[in-house]
């Protein structure tokens, strides 16, 4: 069983509810990536390859290292995946502006194309919940994913520190 803190409200830590919320998570997650699966799928591609566009396009000029540091996988992997999609087109590299060994990655015009072909039902998905929640359970929903993040990337994200 989960701690109790004092004062707050235990409806919510309770192995039920504790389980519920894993399993809410578990659901959501197959149906939010269903559909960019189907596209990457096509293309010969992975969710590790999603995760790469969709970080450099969010990112554009990201360096190798910061996005090892969000992807947290090992340097071969992103390696792997990297090279496939520089080769294919998708992603650009260039050196850093003072560092010429550092790798600057961006999204090349299909590559936009293609993050915006996969996130879009992705966006929709996420604005139909926000809208059918409200704000203030939108806020809340925010806080809980801030919460499950660690400390490090909570930080970086702007999100409040544990109690």
């Amino acid at each position: 069983m989960a701690d109790v803190l004092p004062g707050s409200h235990q409806l919510f830590l309770r192995e039920e509810e504790l389980r519920q919320g894993i399993e809410l998570l578990f659901y959501a997650y197959r149906d939010f990536t269903a559909e960019a699966d189907v596209i990457l799928a096509k293309l010969g591609f992975g969710r590790a390859h999603h995760r790469v566009i969709y970080f450099v396009g969010r990112y554009p000029g990201i360096g190798v290292g910061e996005l090892l540091g969000i992807l947290h996988i090992t340097k071969q992997s992103l390696s792997r995946v990297l090279g496939e999609l520089v080769r294919k087109g998708y992603i650009a590299q260039r050196p850093g502006p003072t560092d010429r060994r550092q790798r600057r990655l961006e999204l090349t015009p299909a590559g936009t194309a293609l993050e915006r072909q996969l996130s879009e039902t992705q966006r929709q998905r996420v604005a139909n919940a926000y809208r059918a929640a409200g704000a203030a359970a939108v806020e809340g929903y925010k806080r809980v994913l801030l919460g499950l993040i660690n400390e490090t990337d909570r930080a970086k994200l702007g999100g409040p520190k544990p109690r």
